[in-house]
């Protein structure tokens, strides 16, 4: 959770478009990526319609229709308001389908974990990354650039060119928030260590995030977040035995460096800590009965 730097969207290799919503703030970085992404005939599929912002749906739609094809389908990476308030606006004026894994957004078909959505040659597979929110999902587009090496209009990213949208769960800067109670820390810790392993088994070459700019080092960046969370929860547990009696005291002690607007944001996420180590603590006192 930092400041965000600036980044106003716009196409990502060939394939790839960001519309950016007009939603900056401490929690959404400069906005909120809505993508879209297109097949070889110009059809494309919407990921995170965004907010209830008529003038954002309707960039977004003249995106999807910019290359003569039209929006042939919606998906939603979780149901964060800044991610899904105008999906149903949105597919009402596509005219397109709506899928999601929360039933409240999961108008045309839930969203399961290996699921593969397409837009004629492009193909997305879900993959299931619970944690920052119950419903999170991210979507593996895979190298569609068959055998020949310049072959980059068949390909999201490029030739070679694997690309994970990843909505919160990895952000363009900073780290997410752990949304408790719906998100939990070690659905979270699980699913950081299911996407450092399929980026390096793909590979990955780059993270299209929910907000802020691609990610060029997918390895480096999971890496990261997963020291990050090792070291806050180390911090976590220090402060609770140095005294710390509430989550907000405990904020007070590891976040003190953090700006005092996204406390709240930090205090979700230390309820998630508070609640991983007690489930810790059980299962050890569960072996040790």
């Amino acid at each position: 959770m930092t400041a965000a730097g600036w980044w106003t969207g716009g196409p990502v290799g060939p394939r790839a478009v960001c519309v950016l919503a007009d939603n900056p703030g401490p929690m959404t970085l400069s906005g909120t990526n809505t993508w879209v992404l297109f097949g070889s005939s110009g059809d494309a599929l919407v990921v995170d319609p965004g907010p209830a912002d008529e003038g954002h749906l309707r960039q977004v739609l003249a995106a999807g229709a910019s290359r003569g094809g039209r929006v042939t389908g919606a998906v939603l990476t979780h149901g964060h308001l800044d991610h899904s308030e105008g999906a149903r606006r949105f597919a009402e004026l596509a005219g397109c389908p709506l899928r999601a894994v929360a039933p409240a957004y999961a108008r045309d078909g839930g969203l399961a974990d290996g699921d593969v959505l397409t837009v004629d040659d492009l193909a997305l597979r879900v993959v299931a990354t619970p944690g920052h929110t119950s419903d999170s999902v991210s979507f593996l587009v895979p190298d569609l650039a068959g055998t020949d090496p310049g072959d980059t209009a068949s390909s999201v990213g490029g030739a070679g060119a694997a690309v994970l949208l990843t909505g919160d769960t990895v952000l363009g800067q900073g780290t997410t928030v752990v949304a408790h109670p719906d998100g939990a820390l070690g659905p979270y810790l699980a699913s950081l260590r299911r996407l450092r392993d399929l980026v390096a088994q793909v590979p990955v070459r780059q993270l299209l995030p929910g907000h802020g700019p691609p990610v060029e080092d997918p390895r480096g960046v999971l890496d990261h977040y997963l020291t990050h969370r090792a070291e806050r929860l180390e911090q976590v547990r220090a402060a609770v035995r140095s005294g710390a009696r509430t989550p907000r005291e405990v904020v007070e002690r590891v976040y003190a460096e953090v700006d005092r607007s996204l406390w709240p944001a930090a205090e979700q996420s230390v309820r998630a800590q508070l609640d991983y180590l007690d489930a810790l603590a059980d299962a050890a006192g569960a072996a040790d009965a």
